[in-house]
């Protein structure tokens, strides 16, 4: 193909419009119907935010929206066929994500209600906790907390204080929280509306812990009152989230019954005997705890969602608003401007790899949890992954709500426009269902995993020469990823900027970063223990230890990298699935922008480490301001394949009000000049006189 050829199927590509459809589909994604459902309902002027309300008048309208989720048939997708439910994992998710249209706040308490109390019920109990709580559950006669944070253990359950001690005479639990630390806190439905808490506590039996297991503990009768020994506390106006009763709960010496142990994973016979079919506690706890990843998926999700909202309402405004006079005598349209393109539209590419990670961890997670692949490998894999995604998601949210909000100026901060609510509401998704660093550590640790499993009997020189080469050939899903070529001097492979417009190159460059890294964490924390003598495991442990704390920073670093580069490859992937070329050429673009976008994010570590040289990173930066050029013409249809209907968006700016004004006003200069009547400036007065 001949350069004018080139530059002419370019130039086609760039001036055709993206199958709209097409691309909102493929957004949509595997659970389109269930989606297409939730954004319905969301669409109910009864669940929309109210701008201005109180606290009480918002958790009280928050609540009773609970019971018209229940009467549209909303909530019920994940729980079994035989209670009602339809089994659909996936689907249920995949609905749920569209609830932050609607309310955040409506959004999580129902998460409160369904995906954690209800789920840990569902995932941890057995049939007979099934048949007993599930009916009142889903109908919301039974509304629950999922007690498992605690003042002093947010990240770390594993430690949490609150006790669950067995008396084999009555046949009863005895929950307690011993010191204040133990309290559970920020708890949805536990300041006012929880009946019911799934407790988790250290079990207790023959003198033995057995580590956390969850419970089933009555807390407030229907009529609103306590139940004896139990204690609630009001946590008051938050950041955001305030139709949500988040509260404290705390519990002296409360007896339940034995069989309100949620025992699936590990059960107390009548005698206090414990049996479990896991017979490591390590292993126990993780499963347990794993079986409760749909937090993080769901967060990642909304985020997504968020982040389209904010893109949809900033790109339609700043495709109308215009400011300061250009060459044609005319006022400039906001997006017109190469700074304004640089703000939105790399965080448009970045919204579309996000969508389509979350599609990919959602797949795995109906996968995982409707039993087709349910195996040990695939839970694992699903952990990593949500661990990766939930952290990038989270924060790009916030980014992206308040980079929107400052586009859009004054009009951008007006509630009715929402990017101030929305962005105070998502900030707590940052911090809940784990901490964004703590979880990017989990994914650093599987990483070093895996490159451990890799080169298990390896010397320090082989793992040096490792690190340099990056030789091998596994491409594992979600552990480490290797590519079958040395990428050490990227100048061999990529010459030019032509070579990191190429897939592979991109591949190679994120996936060199994320390999290298780790090489390098692993080597220092094998060096750390060289000196110590393998008979003082004290000694070791400590140096081990400091090592870790050393290296913790670069470790998260290179978590988040991999994140990332699993964020690309989705987006690569998607792209491979659409047929009609100039759609398929402008979301490749899109896609480069994302990729090449990240290269320049960590030009400096690229250039540190030799990957690519200054004059390569400077035609990248060249490259990706081209790009942005050639998408800003197809922005708009972008943010349209979202599929945001104007009851979903709700943002007066995103109605087409600013164009009417624009409008208004170009008729009344014309008008005015059509009739003489346009008064001369005193600058074009004072130019007339001097000629």
């Amino acid at each position: 193909m001949t350069d004018t050829t080139v530059a002419q199927t370019s130039a086609a590509a760039r001036d055709a419009r993206i199958d709209v459809e097409a691309v909102g589909d493929a957004l949509l994604g595997r659970w389109k119907q269930e989606r297409l459902e939730a954004r319905a309902t969301a669409e109910d002027p009864r669940l929309h935010t109210i701008p201005g309300q109180t606290m009480a008048e918002h958790r009280n309208r928050v609540f009773e929206q609970l019971g018209l989720l229940v009467e549209a048939g909303a909530i019920q997708r994940a729980y079994p066929t035989d209670l009602g439910g339809s089994d659909n994992h996936g689907g249920n998710i995949a609905a749920f994500q569209e609830l932050v249209l609607a309310d955040p706040s409506l959004q999580i308490k129902s998460g409160v209600q369904w995906g954690l109390f209800g789920a840990a019920i569902l995932h941890l109990g057995t049939r007979e906790h099934h048949e007993r709580w599930l009916p009142d559950v889903m109908n919301l006669t039974l509304p629950g907390a999922f007690a498992m944070t605690e003042i002093g253990h947010g990240s770390d359950v594993a430690s949490i204080g609150t006790t669950a001690t067995y008396d084999p005479d009555t046949e009863e639990f005895e929950i307690h929280t011993p010191f204040t630390g133990a309290w559970k806190d920020y708890l949805g439905n536990a300041a006012l509306h929880g009946q019911a808490a799934v407790v988790f506590a250290q079990l207790i039996t023959a003198g033995v812990n057995h580590g956390v297991h969850a419970f089933f503990v009555p807390i407030r009768t229907p009529a609103g009152d306590m139940m004896p020994g139990v204690g609630s506390e009001d946590d008051g106006v938050k950041g955001g989230l305030n139709g949500i009763d988040n509260g404290r709960l705390h519990f002296s010496h409360v007896r339940i019954p034995r069989t309100n142990l949620l025992n699936r994973y590990g059960d107390v016979a009548a005698d206090g005997t414990y049996t479990s079919d896991i017979e490591s506690p390590g292993r126990r706890f993780f499963t347990m705890i794993g079986t409760l990843v749909q937090g993080r998926v769901s967060l990642d999700g909304a985020s997504v969602r968020a982040m389209q909202a904010a893109l949809a309402i900033a790109i339609r405004y700043g495709s109308e608003r215009r400011q300061f006079p250009g060459a044609s005598g005319r006022e400039t349209v906001l997006l017109d401007y190469g700074q304004h393109q640089r703000r939105l539209i790399p965080r448009l590419a970045q919204s579309y790899a996000m969508a389509f990670a979350d599609e990919r961890l959602l797949t795995l997670f109906d996968e995982v949890f409707s039993g087709v692949g349910d195996t040990p490998e695939n839970r694992e894999d699903l952990e990593t992954l949500a661990a990766a995604l939930k952290p990038l998601s989270t924060w790009a949210a916030l980014d992206t709500l308040q980079e929107a909000r400052e586009a859009c100026g004054g009009a951008g901060f007006m509630a009715k426009n929402r990017l101030t609510g929305l962005r105070a509401d998502l900030d707590i998704y940052v911090t809940f269902e784990g901490d964004n660093n703590v979880l990017l550590q989990l994914v650093g640790k599987r990483l070093l995993t895996d490159y451990a499993a890799q080169f298990k009997n390896a010397d320090r020189a082989t793992l040096a020469k490792a690190a340099a080469s990056q030789l091998g050939d596994r491409v594992s899903r979600f552990g480490l990823r290797q590519v079958g070529q040395s990428i050490a001097d990227l100048g061999q492979v990529a010459r030019s900027v032509e070579s990191v417009r190429n897939p592979e190159s991109q591949r190679a460059l994120l996936t060199d970063r994320v390999e290298t890294m780790i090489s390098e964490i692993a080597l220092a924390l094998r060096d750390a223990t060289k000196d110590v003598p393998k008979s003082d495991a004290r000694a070791r442990a400590i140096a081990n230890e400091a090592a870790f704390n050393a290296q913790q920073h670069k470790l998260i670093a290179a978590a988040r990298a991999h994140g990332e580069l699993l964020q690309w490859e989705s987006f690569t992937d998607a792209i491979e699935r659409i047929t009609d070329e100039p759609t398929r050429q402008v979301l490749t673009w899109l896609r480069d922008l994302f990729g090449l976008g990240l290269i320049e994010t960590n030009a400096a570590w690229y250039l540190v480490q030799g990957r690519i040289s200054g004059q390569r990173a400077e035609a990248v930066t060249a490259y990706i301001d081209r790009l942005i050029g050639r998408l800003r013409e197809h922005a708009l249809d972008l943010v349209v394949a979202f599929g945001f209907t104007p009851e979903l968006l709700r943002a007066e700016i995103a109605t087409g009000i600013e164009a009417e004004r624009q409008a208004e006003a170009q008729a009344y200069v014309e008008a005015q000049r059509a009739a003489g009547t346009w008064p001369i400036h005193e600058k074009e007065l004072r130019a007339r006189a001097r000629s």
